[in-house]
Order: C-alpha cells, then structure tokens, then sequence
C-alpha cells in the first residue's frame, strides 16, 4: 500500500502517520530523512543536493524528485507513507506524473483538517515531560491538558521545546502549508480532484477530533 499523508504542523499527522504505518508494515518515508539519506550515503542525486544546500539554495524540483522515487523504491519497496513532499502545486503535479511513468501505484492520499489558529495554538501549547516527551501533554487541548507545570501521565517536570514557541517561524511554515494556490493545500487539493476521477482514493480526516476518534475514522477508510 502506497499512501500520503498532509496536515499542518499541529495537526497529530505525525501521531496517525505512526498508526497507518504499523498497521500497514509500510515504510514511514519523511522528506528530510531524503535529503538525509542520499547526502549521507554519498549518492550522486545527493552530491548534487549537497552543492544546492552548502549554498543557502532549494534544490531543484529535477534532483528532488528523482531522489524520493529513488527512495520509494528501494527503502518503500513493500509499502510506503510519505509525509512532508510534496509541499507545492508543482511538485504534486511532477511527483504524479513521475509516479505514473514508474507505474506506481499511489492508493491513499490522507489529508487532516485543522484550522490555522488551532493548530498554531496546538504548537504553541505543547509541553515535553522530562522523563518521557512522548507523554501528551498540551495546555490548549482539554483532553490532555497538563497539571499545572507537572506531566499529566507521570507527574515529571515540564517544559517547551523553543521552536515551538516561535510564533514567526510557526507562521511562516504554516504560510506554505495553507497556501491553497500553489502551497501544500494545492498540492493536497490536486490528488483530490485526482480522486474524483477515480485515479486515488483522498481520506479528509477533522483534526479537532480526539486522537481515539480520527483513529477510528482512518482506520474504516483505510484499509
């Protein structure tokens, strides 16, 4: 099974991306870890990213994708999730169209649906026990909502992760993603009218729902 996964920073992708993945045995494929693998393992498509990041430039769409079909097909070759690509129009027309030529198949599109405030509030929000950050704790969600400055699950001490607490930088990523022109939105919305044809199947999950709940809701529809 060949799925993707979008959603905003805030949004539990990362939690329901986990979930499909050790349900289906798929291979969790995170644009970074791309970069991260082809750079490190000294790969020609890497040496060429390599020479676009030493200089402050976005490597160009014809060494990106080339690079995660790469991927898909050796490390995804039973099954993959791919979180965090396409983050534009153009790339989710290049990355189909790529798909198309290898025939792969792409079975799933995920998309959860957050509002902006809500999710930057998530962000904003979070805090990370000491003695285990996997523990949920957020000041803004009710359902986990900490004890004072003590981890709702074990009683350990909190804190914030900085980044979370960048409103500049939260807005900025989210500008991409919510960008419903040529962003991550339009890029979730052209596999959408894909579905519509017939060509994949798109799953829209409400992400202001409890973490159980969008749970049970992807696993009916993915299967």
């Amino acid at each position: 099974m060949n799925i993707l996964i979008f959603g905003p920073n805030g949004s539990g992708k990362g939690t329901q991306g986990n979930l499909v993945k050790d349900k289906f045995n798929l291979a969790h494929i995170e644009s970074g870890g791309i970069f991260r693998e082809h750079i490190g393992g000294g790969t020609e498509l890497g040496k060429k990213a390599k020479a676009f990041i030493d200089k402050g430039e976005l490597v160009p769409d014809d060494i990106t994708i080339p690079m995660v079909l790469e991927t898909l097909e050796t490390t995804g070759k039973d099954g993959w999730l791919l979180d965090g690509f396409p983050r534009n129009m153009v790339q989710a027309q290049k990355l189909w169209d790529a798909l198309q030529e290898k025939g792969m198949k792409l079975d799933y599109v995920i998309e959860i649906l957050l509002p902006r405030e809500v999710a930057k509030n998530r962000i904003m929000g979070r805090r990370l026990c000491e003695n285990n950050p996997n523990h949920p704790n957020n000041i803004f969600i009710d359902a986990i909502k900490p004890e004072g400055d003590k981890c709702r699950v074990c009683g350990g001490a909190l804190k914030t992760r900085a980044d979370d607490q960048d409103e500049e930088a939260i807005n900025k990523r989210h500008d991409i993603y919510y960008n419903t022109e040529d962003g991550t939105l339009a890029a979730a919305y052209f596999y959408k009218d894909l579905a519509a044809k017939g060509e994949t199947k798109y799953v829209e999950l409400d992400g202001e729902r409890t973490i159980d709940e969008i749970k049970e809701t992807l696993l009916s529809k993915v299967q």
